[in-house]
């Protein structure tokens, strides 16, 4: 039920974190991986480590902001693979941090675009081959903020909510065509994006004690959940964002 053996899966962001471990979970479930992320050597690094653990894995590099690396970024994996079965966009970006009314216009524009129109390019680009190879699952990272408000990530939230409203429309067109799309929306999860979150001891406390598994999480918490999204176990499942936040956001208010 949880095999991905024979599929293609294109991961952004999987260089490091959370797209990393979706990347290697996905490849040690039988999925051929194509590796991306900005960087070309932390790139090669992911792929040498699940051919090493016995996967097949390519490494295209590739800046979500530009339509035109994204459409490259497919067709490299087309060319490798010769089909795309899973889509996983978990790249995102976060330039500010602090109130709205002091934030500039361009970290705004670069959050919403890279975060909400390069998913929205790299979904459209990628559903004609999905459809072409009898259907495939489409997977967008989001966050529980894109349920909260808040005084210091309000756009960036905004962004994840965005994502939320873009599967839901995903699997209503797609549906018929044998494409499901679902979203994950972590907690907080100790990665290089997050860090100036649980680098903070008492932020990371209040986090800790507050969360009843009594953690932050890892992004191995995430990799599961993206291979059961992929895989025939999820069969039936679509439009949906799944929380995954050790259960802070269901916990009883203090």
């Amino acid at each position: 039920m949880f095999e991905l053996t024979g599929q293609v899966a294109i991961v952004t962001g999987s260089s490091k974190g959370i797209g990393r471990s979706i990347a290697e979970h996905m490849a040690r479930a039988g999925a051929k991986v194509v590796v991306s992320s900005r960087k070309a050597e932390g790139c090669a690094a992911v792929v040498d480590g699940i051919r090493a653990a016995g996967g097949e894995a390519i490494a295209v590099p590739c800046n979500i902001s530009d339509r035109e690396q994204l459409r490259n970024l497919v067709e490299r994996a087309m060319e490798a693979f010769g089909r795309l079965d899973i889509l996983v966009c978990n790249a995102a970006v976060n330039p500010y941090f602090g109130p709205m009314t002091r934030m500039p216009d361009e970290a705004y524009d670069k959050i919403m675009n890279s975060n909400v129109r390069s998913n929205f390019w790299l979904c459209n680009l990628s559903v004609p081959h999905m459809e072409a190879g009898g259907g495939g699952n489409i997977i967008v990272v989001s966050s529980i903020g894109g349920n909260q408000g808040s005084g210091t990530l309000a756009v960036y939230g905004m962004s994840k909510a965005a994502d939320f409203s873009l599967v839901k429309s995903l699997a209503i067109e797609h549906g018929p065509k044998g494409i499901r799309a679902n979203c994950i929306a972590p907690g907080l999860i100790k990665t290089d994006f997050s860090r100036a979150l649980w680098e903070n001891p008492k932020l990371l406390k209040n986090v800790e004690e507050g969360t009843p598994v009594r953690r932050i999480g890892m992004p191995d918490d995430i990799g599961g959940v993206a291979v059961f999204l992929a895989s025939k176990a999820a069969a039936y499942l679509t439009g949906q964002t799944l929380v995954v936040d050790g259960g802070i956001t269901v916990k009883e208010p203090a």
